[in-house]
C-alpha cells in the first residue's frame, strides 16, 4: 500500500509528459523584437523656484560705513525716540555733575593741605581766627571757625568756673561734629542723581529695546515676510536704546563709587582734626580754669 502511495504520483507525471511533448521541447522565448528606441539626450533639469528677497536693507546693516546713528534715531518709533533723548539729558547731566564733583574735591583737598599747614605753622588761634572767619570757603575753616566761636562765647563772662568745663567741650565737639555733618551733605548733593542713573538707566534702555522689538515683530506680522532684510533694521534700533542706557550707566556707576570714597576719606580727614583740635582747646581750658 505505502509502494502505491509513492509510483501513483510519479506515474502521473510520466503520463503528462507524454501526453504533451511540444511542451518537453519547447526553448525560452525570445525577447521582443521590433524598432529600437531613440536615444535622447537629457537636458538639465531646471532650477528650482527662487523668492526675490530685497537684501537693500541687510547690504545697508552689513556694510558698517552706512550706519547712522542719527538715521536710527529718525526711523525708530517715538516711545523709543523718547527713552533716546530721556538717557541722551541723563548722560549729559551726569557728566556735567561728574565733571562739577572732580574740581571740587580737588579743590577742596587743596585748601585742606593749605589751612593744615598754616594751622600747625605756630600761629595764635586768635589770629587763625581773625585770618579765617571772613573767608571759611571749606569744610576744615568752617569747622574751625565754629569750634573757636564756641570757644570764645564761654570766655564772655569771664573765666568759666571748672564745674562748667565739661559743658563747654562737649559744646565745642557738637559745634564741630554739626559743622562736619553739614559740610559732608554739602559735598555729597547731586550725588544721589548719579546713583539713580546708575541704578535705572540701563532698565530704560531695556524698556526701549523691548518696545523696538515688539514693532519688529509686528511689521514681519503685516508684511508676512521674516527675512532678515526686515528684522534687522527694528531691531538694531532697538539695541541701541539699550546702548544708550548703558553709555548713561557705567560712568555714573563708576564716578558714584569713587566720589563717596573721595568723600569718606575727607570725613575721616575732618574728624581727626576735628579731634586734635579738641583737645587743643581742652587743653588751654584747663589752663585757664586754673
Amino acid at each position: 500500500m505505502l509502494l502505491k502511495r509513492v509510483l501513483a504520483p510519479v506515474l502521473f507525471v510520466i503520463i503528462a509528459c507524454m501526453a504533451h511533448p511540444a511542451m518537453a521541447q519547447r526553448g525560452p522565448s525570445a525577447a521582443p523584437t521590433g524598432q529600437p528606441a531613440t536615444v535622447q539626450e537629457l537636458g538639465a533639469p531646471e532650477a528650482a523656484p527662487t523668492a526675490n528677497v530685497d537684501t537693500s536693507g541687510l547690504a545697508q546693516i552689513a556694510g558698517g560705513g552706512n550706519f547712522s546713528i542719527v538715521e536710527s534715531f529718525l526711523r525708530a518709533d517715538i516711545v523709543v525716540k523718547t527713552v533716546m533723548v530721556l538717557l541722551l539729558l541723563a548722560s549729559l547731566w551726569s557728566w556735567a555733575i561728574i565733571i562739577n564733583k572732580w574740581l571740587a574735591l580737588g579743590s577742596l583737598k587743596r585748601k585742606a593741605a593749605k589751612f593744615e599747614k598754616t594751622f600747625w605753622s605756630g600761629q595764635s588761634l586768635d589770629e587763625l581766627y581773625q585770618q579765617f572767619a571772613a573767608r571759611n570757603d571749606h569744610p576744615m575753616a568752617a569747622m574751625f571757625v565754629a569750634a573757636l566761636r564756641e570757644w570764645r562765647r564761654a570766655f564772655e563772662g569771664g573765666a568759666p568756673k571748672e564745674s562748667q568745663v565739661a559743658g563747654i567741650k562737649e559744646r565745642i565737639e557738637k559745634a564741630m561734629n554739626v559743622t562736619i555733618m553739614r559740610e559732608t551733605d554739602g559735598i555729597e548733593r547731586q550725588l544721589g542723581f548719579l546713583a539713580t542713573v546708575g541704578s535705572v538707566a540701563p532698565f530704560i534702555g531695556l524698556f526701549g529695546t523691548v518696545w523696538g522689538i515688539m514693532n519688529s515683530f509686528t511689521a514681519i506680522a503685516a508684511r508676512h515676510d521674516t527675512t532678515l532684510a526686515v528684522v534687522a533694521p527694528g531691531i538694531a534700533e532697538a539695541l541701541f536704546a539699550t546702548a544708550m542706557g548703558l553709555f548713561a550707566a557705567v560712568p555714573a556707576v563708576i564716578f558714584y563709587n569713587r566720589f563717596i570714597n573721595e568723600i569718606s576719606r575727607y570725613a575721616n580727614r575732618l574728624d581727626a582734626f576735628a579731634e586734635e583740635f579738641s583737645a587743643i582747646l581742652s587743653r588751654q581750658l584747663e589752663e585757664k580754669v586754673r
